[in-house]
Parts: structure tokens; C-alpha cells; sequence
């Protein structure tokens, strides 16, 4: 009680942000209860008759389970593979760059794309793929090389979002090497100068063994997400002649819930994907424990 008057000042300060987290996460979380019930908005929650797993099992046995969990599971790893190593040996390069003004311009277009929307960056990729008069369109043109309709073709949507958003975010996403990059004791690069190692070396030997547990942090918190891909950016360049590859689970649960109002079922899909995510954060969080003896508890 001595320590909490003490620190008075600071619980009321954060007294806010609590009643907002509690308020808009934690109290919204009754209304997952509709995952287990037939909901009717009629009834309401409280009123509706409890189905228990009926929800869970329609979805497990509909057709689209397959597909959207397949196409969920190779946009994401697609992403991991892809998006998570890029950051760094982009934090690595611009380390190394030396001229400070271009150092600055460097940085500077390659955060630029970041700050750009969803919507106005789904609508830039429109326009260049288009097959008819679109920016690379024109430009294969000039070969006499005809551009193929990328956007209609299944197997290419996971290479459209996941190098479109590695072109939007791999610059933003370095900042944190780089910080952690800055933070290196310089006594460690003197010592290597001395003992003759090159650049490469100081990079293989110095800077990638110090961001091993930077990079496992960020590596665990990506996993807690892996079948939470953008929905926005997916909806938005989805169309009826790709969606075999472009039907993930928050557009279906979007559609079953908001279009076709079945709620229940739209939360059941939605629980479904959330339980899947916490087991394999959980999961990588242990193995990044045992092997890296780096983890977020």
C-alpha cells in the first residue's frame, strides 16, 4: 500500500488507457459467446439458443475450409519467408553506407511507400498490371512482349500482395535494426579493424549475431499473426477470377457475417483463427526459448 501511494500519481495517469483497453477489448470479448449459440438479433445474445460446436463443425465440413486455410497459410508464410529477412539486410546496407546525405535519401525513399494507403496502393497495382494499357504493360510493349493478366490468375495473387507489401513496408520495417544496429558497442568493430576483419566479416561475426534476439522478438510476434493476413489489401484486389488463390479466412468470415448475416458462424471462423494464432505463437515463442534463450516471457 506504501508503494501504491507512492506511485498515485502514475495509476491515475494510466487510469485512461485502462478503461479504453478494457472497454474495447476486453468487454467485447462476451460477444464471441455467439460462436457457441444459433445468434438471432431478435433474441440477443443472452436469449439465443445455445448449439455448442454446431458452427465449428459446419465450417470444418464446408468446402471453402480447405481452400481458405490453404490460401491463408501460403500468403502469410509466403510473407514471413519473404518479408522478415528483407528488413534486415536492408538495415544491414544502409549501416554500412557512409555518405551521410545519401544515407539520408536512401532511408528516406524507402520509408516514403509506408505512408501510403491501402486503398491508393491497391489502386497503383490496378494500374500497373493491367494487361491493357497499364504502366508494365506499356513498357513489354515496347519489346512486342504482351502482358499477361496477373490479376486474374490464382496462382500469382500470393506474389502480388506479398512483393507489393514488401515494396511498401521492407523500409519502415528496417527502422528497428537500424536502431538496434546504433546500439552496438563501437569498441567491438575497433577490435576487428585491429585483428584485420573486412566488412563482411564484422557483419557475419558482429552486427547478425547482436540482432539474433531483436529479430526473434519481432520473429514471434509476426507468428502470433501468421493467419491474420491484411484483409483490406486482399479484398480490394480480389476479384471473381482469382479467388480461388485470394479467399483467406477474414474475407470469408466477412462475407458469411456482413453480407450473408449469418453471425454465428462468421464468429465461430473468426474464434477458430484466433486460437490457431495464440497455439503458434505460443509455439514459436517456446522454441525461439529452447534454441535462442530469447522469448517474450
Amino acid at each position: 500500500m506504501k508503494q501504491f501511494k507512492k506511485s498515485g500519481p502514475l495509476y491515475v495517469l494510466l487510469l485512461p488507457s485502462l478503461i479504453l483497453l478494457v472497454c474495447f477489448t476486453y468487454i467485447p470479448m462476451y460477444g464471441l459467446v455467439m460462436a457457441f449459440k444459433d445468434y438471432s438479433p431478435a433474441l440477443g445474445i443472452l436469449e439465443s439458443p445455445w448449439v455448442g460446436f454446431k458452427h465449428f463443425i459446419q465450417y470444418f465440413h464446408s468446402y471453402q475450409f480447405d481452400l481458405t486455410l490453404k490460401n491463408t497459410l501460403v500468403i502469410s508464410l509466403y510473407s514471413v519467408l519473404v518479408g522478415f529477412p528483407l528488413p534486415i539486410a536492408l538495415a544491414l546496407l544502409c549501416n554500412q553506407i557512409r555518405i551521410g546525405m545519401f544515407k539520408k535519401v536512401f532511408q528516406v525513399t524507402t520509408y516514403l511507400p509506408h505512408f501510403i494507403s491501402t486503398m491508393v496502393m491497391c489502386g497503383m497495382i490496378l494500374i500497373f498490371l493491367s494487361p491493357s494499357n497499364g504502366l508494365v504493360a506499356n513498357f513489354l510493349g515496347l519489346f512486342g512482349i504482351e502482358m499477361p493478366n496477373v490479376l486474374s490468375d490464382p496462382s500469382l495473387f500470393s506474389s502480388v500482395y506479398v512483393w507489393s507489401d514488401v515494396w511498401q513496408h521492407v523500409g519502415w520495417d528496417s527502422i528497428i535494426f537500424l536502431a538496434a544496429l546504433s546500439a552496438i558497442d563501437p569498441t567491438y568493430y575497433e577490435a576487428a579493424t585491429m585483428d584485420g576483419a573486412s566488412k563482411m566479416q564484422k557483419i557475419l561475426h558482429i552486427d547478425l549475431p547482436l540482432l539474433i534476439p531483436t529479430a526473434m522478438i519481432l520473429l514471434i510476434l509476426r507468428a502470433g499473426s501468421l493467419l491474420s493476413v491484411g484483409f483490406e489489401k486482399v479484398l480490394l484486389l480480389q476479384n471473381p477470377l482469382n479467388l480461388t488463390g485470394s479467399e483467406i479466412i477474414s474475407t470469408y468470415v466477412y462475407k458469411v457475417g456482413l453480407q450473408n448475416f449469418q453471425y454465428s458462424l462468421s464468429t465461430a471462423i473468426g474464434l477458430f483463427n484466433t486460437v490457431v494464432n495464440l497455439a503458434i505463437l505460443l509455439l514459436v515463442n517456446w522454441i525461439s526459448k529452447k534454441l535462442t534463450k530469447t522469448s517474450l516471457l
